[in-house]
C-alpha cells in the first residue's frame, strides 16, 4: 500500500536451534537474562518467531503462549465468545467480522464496485430516514483499503460530504466510534496508528497493550513510516515519546522494535 516501511525484516542469519537454547539459558536459573530475550525476539520476524516457538515446545516441552491462548488462560474464555456475549446489534456484528477477518487483503481496485458501494453507502445513510447500519458494516468490514480509499472519493463526490462527516451525523455511540476508527485507519492507516500511539502515551497512565499491539503488529509492515508520521504531527521522535513514558524492560523492548 503505497510506499510504507517496517523496522523489522527478516533476521538474514537466522538459527532457530541457536535462538532456543539462548533464550533457554536466558530463562532458566538464578535471575533472567531479559536484554537476551529482548534482543533476540525483537530483531526476528514474525514467521521467524513462530519457527522459535515451535521450535521451543518441541525441545523443551515448554510452550510459549500466542495471543489467542494467552486470552483463554487468562480469561477463561474464547475472545468471540466474549464478544459475542458483551455486545449486541451491529457493534457486536461489526467486531466478530472483525475478528474473523473477512477484509480482502488484496491491493485491487475496483472502480465499478466502489461506484457501486458509495451509491450504497448514500441510500443506506443520508438518503434515508434512519440508517441501515449492516450496510456500512458490511463494506467497512469486508473492503480493502484502497478499495475503500475509491469509495470514500465517489461518496464524496455523489453526496457532497466528506464520509467522516456523514457517520458523525448519522452514527451514534459505540458503533460510531467504531466506524470514524475504520475509515480513519483506511484513509490513512499510518497516521491512524500514529494517533493511536499518542492518545497511548497521553493522561494519566500508559495504555501499554495498545502500545504492544500497534508497534509489534506494525513492525514488519509500516512502522518505519508510522515514525516518520508521528514526528512529522508532533513534532517529537517515537523513540523520545516512548522513552519518556515508559520504563524498564517494556521500553527496551519497544525501543529495540522501533530500530
Amino acid at each position: 500500500m503505497g510506499n510504507v516501511q517496517p523496522t523489522i525484516t527478516p533476521y538474514e542469519d537466522f538459527d532457530v536451534m541457536a535462538d532456543i537454547k539462548a533464550i533457554r539459558k536466558a530463562s532458566k536459573g538464578m535471575g533472567t537474562d531479559e536484554d537476551t530475550i529482548i534482543s533476540i525476539l525483537a530483531n526476528r520476524s514474525a514467521a521467524q518467531r513462530v519457527e522459535i516457538k515451535q521450535a521451543y515446545f518441541e525441545k523443551y516441552d515448554d510452550d510459549i503462549l500466542n495471543c489467542k491462548e494467552a486470552y483463554m488462560l487468562v480469561h477463561e474464555q474464547d475472545l468471540e465468545a466474549d464478544i459475542e456475549d458483551d455486545t449486541s446489534g451491529e457493534v457486536r456484528n461489526l467486531l466478530v467480522s472483525l475478528l474473523q477477518a473477512n477484509r480482502d487483503e488484496s491491493y485491487e481496485v475496483d472502480e465499478a464496485l466502489a461506484e457501486q458501494d458509495a451509491t450504497s453507502l448514500f441510500e443506506a445513510g443520508e438518503d434515508r430516514f434512519g440508517t441501515d447500519e449492516s450496510t456500512f458494516t458490511y463494506i467497512l468490514t469486508h473492503r480493502n483499503y484502497l478499495q475503500l480509499q475509491a469509495t470514500f472519493k465517489i461518496y464524496e463526490t455523489l453526496s457532497g460530504t466528506d464520509i467522516l462527516d456523514a457517520i458523525d451525523s448519522e452514527a451514534t455511540g459505540t458503533l460510531k466510534d467504531c466506524y470514524i476508527s475504520l475509515v480513519r485507519c483506511a484513509k490513512n492507516p499510518q497516521l491512524y496508528f500514529a494517533r493511536r500511539l499518542n492518545a497511548a502515551m497521553k493522561g494519566a497512565g500508559t495504555d501499554e497493550d495498545t502500545l504492544i499491539r500497534i508497534i509489534v503488529g506494525r513492525s514488519e509492515v509500516d512502522l518505519e513510516t508510522i515514525k516518520d508520521m508521528y514526528l512529522e504531527k508532533y513534532d517529537v521522535t517515537l523513540k523520545d515519546a516512548l522513552s519518556s513514558e515508559c520504563g524498564g524492560d517494556f521500553k527496551r523492548l519497544l525501543i529495540e522494535i522501533l530500530h
